[in-house]
């Protein structure tokens, strides 16, 4: 409830007080509220704020299987020949040479960080407290696909999610899917700068 009542506390000064308001300064305005927003939920726990989203030691097998699991079903997935508008203007505008690093930082590094922790964090632990690893999994995993909101998105995106979410269930930690996650969407920026020159 802290991190839904955070998010228009933070979330409409942020997009009010935007000078820029084209697509990557929205983007990381949206996520860099969304980081606020966990950080409100959690501050209260203190010391236990770490371990209750999910940061907690893991093995290296976890996170390498994760990464290369992640990116095989990305490439999968793509193949479907969906192309979500969303997804085709964040990568046009990564293939700007100039907007490439931005890219990299919003893209690849603000995304999976937020989504992780309000996916595979907050709203997975809190399932999980209620109804069990299996439920949170599933819950967790169908709503990060609804919150990319276009249905075409968030068909390419569920596949992804559920994986993320059996590595959050199976490792009792949050490092596999954002390693994972990370490094598919640094992958897709750097691929989409690439492949277009």
């Amino acid at each position: 409830m802290a991190f839904l009542a955070a998010l228009p506390l933070f979330g409409v000064p942020a997009v009010w007080l935007l000078p820029d308001r084209s697509m990557m300064p929205l983007l990381a305005t949206f996520f860099g509220v969304g980081l606020l927003a966990v950080l409100a939920a959690v501050l209260p726990l203190r010391a236990a704020a770490l371990p209750a989203l999910g940061f907690r030691a893991t093995g290296w097998r976890p996170i390498v299987f994760g990464t290369l699991g992640t990116v095989a079903l990305s490439i999968a997935v793509s193949q479907i020949g969906l192309d979500p508008q969303g997804v085709r203007q964040a990568v046009d505008l990564a293939r700007e040479p100039a907007m490439l690093l931005v890219g990299l930082v919003v893209l690849a590094g603000l995304a999976p960080l937020a989504e992780e922790l309000v996916f595979r964090g907050l709203l997975y632990g809190w399932l999980e407290g209620r109804w069990g690893g299996a439920v949170a999994w599933i819950a967790s995993s169908l709503a990060f696909a609804a919150a990319h909101v276009e249905p075409a998105h968030a068909i390419l995106v569920l596949p992804l999610g559920l994986l993320f979410g059996w590595l959050r269930w199976r490792t009792g930690s949050l490092w596999p899917s954002l390693v994972a996650h990370t490094a598919n969407n640094g992958l897709a920026v750097v691929a989409a700068a690439y492949l277009a020159r």
